[in-house]
């Protein structure tokens, strides 16, 4: 009898699709890990009370300040003014349990699969990159990571002479560098 039982528990766990029986893999979930560890981060050191309302209100102010990725993360969850769906619950409720953000991550990606596809855009080592070599695209994105804008810059080397400006204010480790060289 309990041959037979624990038989057709080990069938059960067999017929379920793989994405109910996995853990995520190394380097998946990529943004939302990131997101949520920074952001319970800061609810512990915030001394931000934890129950779902709380966290909730900090998530949606959280999610104002988000850029990039970030902010299309806090879009599929629902946590931005613009969002079509609301799932905040999913994230602020269990985070009020203390359940491990990689947990979370995995329920959200059942809900919506583009959580899970979502990835940081490669970062570039401004100490050593030739700035001449990348395109206008890649010239423009390290501006609006800065915050700034190149008004008035109409060819590749305008963005070049702002980025090298503005590098002893944001990158200054690199603008060092760049001066070593």
């Amino acid at each position: 009898m309990i041959y037979l039982s624990g038989l057709s528990v080990a069938l059960a766990l067999a017929l379920l699709p793989p994405s109910f029986t996995e853990a995520l893999k190394d380097g998946e979930c990529e943004v939302c890990v990131g997101f949520l560890e920074r952001f319970y981060q800061t609810l512990q050191d915030n001394d931000i009370k934890f129950d779902s309302d709380s966290i909730e209100k900090a998530l949606l102010k959280s999610c104002k300040e988000a850029k990039g990725k970030e902010n299309r993360f806090c879009y599929y969850i629902g946590a931005t003014s613009d969002a079509a769906t609301k799932i905040i619950n999913e994230v602020s409720k269990p985070m009020s349990y203390h359940v491990p953000v990689e947990k979370i991550c995995e329920k959200l990606k059942k809900k919506d699969s583009q959580i899970c596809e979502l990835k940081y855009d490669k970062q570039v080592d401004l100490s050593s990159v030739d700035l001449k070599k990348l395109k206008v695209k890649d010239l423009k994105k390290i501006l609006e990571e800065w915050g700034e804008s190149c008004k008035g810059c109409v060819e590749k080397s305008d963005f070049i002479r702002k980025i090298n400006e503005l590098m002893p204010k944001y990158a200054p480790n690199a603008a060092k560098a760049r001066t070593d060289l």
